[in-house]
């Protein structure tokens, strides 16, 4: 009799018969398929951390991810989620980047980009750095020693950065040291010296700031030779010259008709030195 002939119950019964085996295959596929994933022989057994680690203790440091990912992540080398464990390593402080990866059969490799501190951010001691990138982290440095300050709106670090790399060569040609460079939120920028003479650069573009400096730095030899007191602030946010103090006497530099005198100020062209008031 064939199959065409056969009474429709029959027929019925046949294909759940296959349902059924077919499903109990599945079934069976499953289990074996979840032994497989569970087995220890998958259990993640080391991690290897390289690339930048100054700043951590390496035993300890995999001690530690060892215990977060425990709580945290999947510990099974088929199932693990890489990007959970990316996230937990760029907590932790200095650790700019990672990259991590399998290596069969129960390995992960992590790959580790420190941040390079170059400045403080906002205050010296403050908990908050730059690093090269001009982004701002937090973390304490074990040697603080020669960062400069840089502070400002925190989404213009980079800025900030990028401004002080250029004036600081200009400073540097005459031994100055620029220990602080400040953005405020009107966007005029201030900095301070080494020496702790304040210098306002004023509003504008990078090469106008770096333009104001060089007409001041071109001038100081001039100036120390005739006024032998400390450099106490400057003002370069004239169009044509610019306003110093220096202890006990008070001058301006620059042509007369194009810096107008303001009240308290001397004359804009120099003048012999007078004895100030401060």
């Amino acid at each position: 009799m064939s199959t065409t002939d056969m009474p429709l119950d029959v027929k019925l019964m046949a294909l759940a018969t296959q349902l059924m085996l077919g499903l109990i295959a599945l079934m069976c596929l499953g289990a074996v398929g979840t032994w497989l994933l569970r087995h220890p022989v998958w259990t993640v057994k080391a991690i290897e951390v390289q690339g930048d680690v100054q700043h951590q203790n390496a035993v300890g440091f995999r001690a530690h991810l060892a215990t977060q990912m425990k709580s945290r992540v999947s510990s099974n080398f088929l199932t693990v989620d890489l990007q959970q464990v990316r996230e937990l390593f760029e907590q932790v402080p200095w650790v700019r980047s990672a990259v991590v990866q399998r290596e069969f059969p129960n390995r992960l490799r992590v790959t580790l980009e420190e941040h390079e501190a170059v400045a403080w951010w906002d205050q010296s001691g403050s908990g908050r750095l730059v690093n090269r990138q001009g982004e701002v982290f937090e973390a304490s440095p074990d040697d603080s020693d020669g960062l400069p300050e840089l502070a400002g709106p925190k989404d213009q670090s980079a800025q900030v950065l990028a401004v002080y790399r250029l004036l600081q060569p200009e400073l540097q040609r005459l031994d100055l040291g620029l220990e602080r460079l400040e953005l405020n939120e009107r966007g005029s920028w201030r900095a301070r010296l080494d020496s702790g003479a304040v210098v306002e650069l004023g509003r504008g573009a990078p090469e106008e700031l770096l333009q104001r400096l060089h007409r001041f730095t071109a001038t100081l030899a001039q100036l120390t030779q005739r006024y032998a007191g400390a450099l106490q602030s400057v003002d370069l946010r004239y169009p044509n010259g610019y306003a110093l103090r220096v202890r006990g006497v008070t001058t301006t530099d620059g042509p007369a008709t194009a810096v107008p005198p303001r009240p308290g100020r001397a004359p804009a062209r120099p003048s012999p030195a007078r004895p100030t008031t401060r």
